[in-house]
């Protein structure tokens, strides 16, 4: 196992344990071309959003998006962090301008009924949720709970 191989597996082991701080000084020790590897990149984002730095976390998502474009995850959680940071415009639009396989995952549309419910799209947003549902029926719970699809619920 390389050094990286280790570095990766410890802060992916203290991200677990609740250790998000202690994972980032880790994920910092990788050399600079493995920070770019997909793999370290989507535990930073992890690790970063957990910490609520939103901003940071955009710039890994992009990274992610530059070296694994066909991979959903950045897109998913760019949008999310976009959102966490008030923009959820452009949220909406880097979902709905990522890859053809977004639309597979029921996250790409629940995020969307999200989304379109806070920009007071609320039809819109039915038609999101539904589909995400029809998808992952175990997203109903978080639905029930979610203060951004509120509006559906009281329209």
């Amino acid at each position: 196992m390389t050094f990286s191989e280790r570095t990766l597996r410890a802060a992916q082991g203290y991200f677990e344990l609740g250790m998000t701080r202690d994972a980032l000084r880790e994920l910092d020790a990788l050399p600079p071309a493995d920070q770019l590897q997909p793999e370290a990149l989507e535990m930073r984002i992890l690790v970063l959003m957990k910490l609520g730095r939103w901003r940071k976390a955009v710039r890994a998502c992009e990274s992610l998006c530059a070296v694994e474009p066909a991979s959903s995850i950045g897109y998913i959680q760019m949008g999310f962090c976009l959102h966490r940071l008030g923009r959820t415009r452009k949220a909406r639009e880097v979902l709905v301008n990522g890859p053809q396989s977004l639309q597979g995952e029921a996250i790409f549309h629940y995020n969307l009924a999200c989304y379109e419910c806070v920009l007071g799209n609320v039809e819109t947003a039915k038609v999101y949720l539904e589909k995400s549902l029809a998808m992952d029926d175990k997203l109903r719970h978080f639905a029930r709970e979610d203060p951004d699809l509120e509006p559906l619920y009281t329209a």
